[in-house]
């Protein structure tokens, strides 16, 4: 078991507590009867039904172990106190990639929620990292695996 708080929004932490409710009620009752299926089907030594239910089995655990732990060590990020003249977490950021001038806004949020899809990236990655702190108008290098990228800081927001 690890010690490392996990940052969550409101919404977040709504999504994990959701997942978790379903894997333990419906998800488990799901996988209980396709391992009785499977036991009905007679020698369980050389059933893949079986086999596989029980992986399936194993891996929800596993899961529900996961988000619990994350539950454990919740930090909710408050957005009401956000402080606008630095970048953290819950903060809405506008970067401008000094390279190509152009503008990406970010939502910067704790490592279980990051979804760069979404726009919402991770204090912990590359780029939340080397933002984290900073303020409007700063000028930040990223180290990635394919060079550095250097942003400007235009915009902090909720």
């Amino acid at each position: 078991m690890s010690e490392k708080a996990t940052h969550l929004t409101k919404e977040g932490l709504a999504k994990i507590e959701a997942e978790l409710e379903e894997r333990k009620s419906q998800k488990r009752m799901e996988i209980a009867e396709k391992i009785k299926v499977a036991i009905a089907f007679g020698d369980i030594s050389e059933n893949s039904e079986y086999d596989e239910a029980k992986k399936e089995q194993a891996e929800n655990e596993a899961r529900i172990a996961d988000l619990e732990e994350k539950l454990l060590n919740v930090v909710i990020i408050d957005e009401g106190s956000i402080d606008l003249n630095k970048v953290g977490l819950g903060a809405k950021i506008i970067l401008r990639d000094m390279e190509d001038d152009t503008e990406e806004e970010y939502y910067l949020v704790g490592s279980s929620e990051a979804n760069p899809m979404e726009g919402k990236i991770s204090n912990e990655s590359p780029v939340g990292a080397a933002i984290i702190g900073r303020a409007k108008g700063d000028i930040v290098k990223v180290s990635t695996p394919s060079g550095t990228l250097e942003y400007k800081i235009v915009d902090i927001a909720k």
